[in-house]
């Protein structure tokens, strides 16, 4: 699975996109393999219990996962997949 990244992110994962082939089919196993591929990853994203940090935000196919089932949201490998940091700006 194509997964886009953001901002920051890129120069973490090296490019605009990873690809990744996660254990499972459900966005925090694509965020878990990420974490693997990019140890650096952890802290830009998760909070010490393993949730999205504030303002991180994923989307598949342009649907923010708050208003899916947030990590637990099925995707395939066809999906979009795009995951954002938090961006300050004014």
């Amino acid at each position: 699975m194509l997964v886009r990244v953001f901002a920051n992110l890129r120069q973490i994962c090296g490019g605009v996109g990873v690809e990744v082939n996660p254990e499972g089919q459900r966005v925090i196993d694509v965020l878990d393999k990420m974490v693997e591929m990019f140890p650096d990853l952890k802290d830009e994203i998760f909070t010490a219990d393993k949730t999205l940090l504030p303002f991180v935000h994923v989307f598949i196919n342009g649907r923010n996962i708050i208003h899916l089932d947030g990590l637990e949201t099925i995707i395939n490998k066809t999906d979009q997949f795009a995951l954002f940091p938090p961006v300050a700006g004014g």
